[in-house]
């Protein structure tokens, strides 16, 4: 249940190289362009924002919606951040070398990323070593992926149990042309999720079969070439498939791990350091597009919004069926109103859960991505800024959406498996196939 009412929002919202950036969506203009934004804030003078711009970027997934519609329905101006540019990003290669470079070097200040991506920033793992600090500020969303395959293996049945692909790979394998399973960026969030689908079935992601790296958006048109056998990425592409007939989705991450954590809102900490009240007026723009964006009334709004040219450049058919929690899986199986839709904010979707960004790093140690004496709890308490979150939470008049803990507690997989944020050394020895 959302631990807010309607009452209380109405109230609260009445607010690489530079040839790398995609300058679309940088702002409201007559294609994109909302009708009601909310209005401004009263903002005493002692709080208002040390500046009105920021440069966030995004990739067309259905997971940056907070951001675009903060911009859009007018949420960061509300709170004086009337210079925001919200852009969009060709892969989270792109994203990464953006962040380096920082808006002082014509790249962005944070954006709608991987939960990963900011820990491995900071620890300069994906940055050839150079350390650039990071800060999460908030979840975006829970739920919302899936790993889809191609229609050739629609009559294995393959599902949850990754191990009916066995034959298919042990053939490929032997022939010198393993299976391809793509993922969107090495020990993201995609790529965790489809290594450890496959390791649950007894498949080595590694040394069985062969994970590559392909961009969100490029997902759909590889698949039809034949260039991989399955990804995982977010909507509307794994929907966007299904509609043209190219292949089916196996399962939802929701199935995977009910409620899991998806994207992340993170800025680079040193813009985060100098501009403290811009850090809360961009908080409070975002937890309020996530409430926003989690009404039902709102659903079709926001798929028209996000579906224009300027954003994602896709048909609305592919995104607005899975934004209600209604999914066709292309292979016969279709769930209504499914609990494993996509939240922006019901159900404790926005907070960002220390535990939850501890399993993350956990799994990027099993696969050999961070190494095995990296002390990860040190790195979230650095990384993870959820004593912000809760600021602008209050701020916004949203205290009852504040967690009493900075854990969720023991996790679940759908292979049995448990995560005990306490002990994360027994869930990495309960695991037959790592890199460690």
């Amino acid at each position: 249940m959302a631990r807010f009412s309607r009452r209380q929002f109405i109230i609260t919202a009445g607010a690489t190289a530079a040839g790398s950036l995609w300058l679309h969506g940088c702002s409201s203009n007559s294609e994109t362009a909302s009708s009601d934004p909310v209005p401004a804030a009263e903002i005493a003078p002692e709080d208002a924002p040390e500046v009105t711009a920021a440069r966030l970027g995004f990739i067309a997934l259905t997971d940056s919606a907070p951001l675009i519609i903060a911009q859009e329905k007018g949420f960061f101006a509300k709170y004086g951040m009337t210079e925001v540019e919200v852009i969009k990003q060709a892969s989270w290669g792109t994203t990464r070398d953006n962040l380096v470079l920082g808006s002082g070097g014509d790249g962005i200040d944070g954006a709608h990323i991987l939960t990963p991506m900011p820990y491995l920033i900071s620890e300069g793992t994906v940055t050839d070593g150079r350390k650039i600090p990071m800060y999460i500020l908030a979840r975006l969303n829970v739920n919302g992926q899936s790993i889809s395959v191609a229609n050739k293996y629609k009559e294995l049945n393959v599902q949850l149990d990754s191990s009916l692909l066995r034959s298919s790979i042990d053939e490929a394998k032997a022939a010198g042309n393993p299976l391809k399973f793509a993922v969107t960026f090495p020990g993201g969030n995609h790529d965790l999720w489809m290594r450890y689908w496959l390791a649950a079935g007894g498949i080595d992601p590694d040394n069985d079969a062969s994970t590559i790296v392909v961009p969100p958006p490029q997902m759909v048109a590889n698949m039809k070439t034949g260039t991989m056998d399955a990804f995982c990425v977010g909507e509307p592409w794994n929907a966007q498939l299904i509609n043209q007939n190219i292949g089916y989705s196996a399962l939802t991450t929701g199935q995977f791990w009910n409620n899991h954590p998806e994207k992340a809102f993170a800025m680079r900490a040193d813009w985060v350091d100098q501009n403290p009240k811009a850090t809360q007026a961009l908080l409070k723009g975002v937890l309020e597009a996530q409430i926003w964006c989690d009404q039902a009334e709102n659903k079709e709004e926001m798929v028209d919004i996000i579906s224009k040219r300027a954003w994602f450049n896709v048909p609305a058919k592919d995104i607005i069926e899975r934004t209600k929690g209604n999914y066709d899986f292309g292979d016969g199986r279709v769930e209504s109103e499914s609990e494993h839709m996509m939240k922006y904010w019901n159900e404790d979707a926005s907070y960002p859960f220390k535990s939850h960004d501890l399993w993350f790093l956990t799994e990027d140690v099993r696969w050999g991505y961070l190494p095995p004496d990296t002390d990860l709890q040190a790195l979230v308490d650095a990384v993870n800024r959820e004593d912000l979150w809760r600021e602008a939470a209050k701020a916004i008049g949203q205290e009852a959406a504040i967690p009493a803990s900075t854990s969720r507690g023991v996790e679940t997989f759908f292979d049995g498996k448990q995560f005990d944020p306490e002990n994360p050394t027994a869930y990495l020895d309960s695991l037959e196939i790592k890199k460690i």
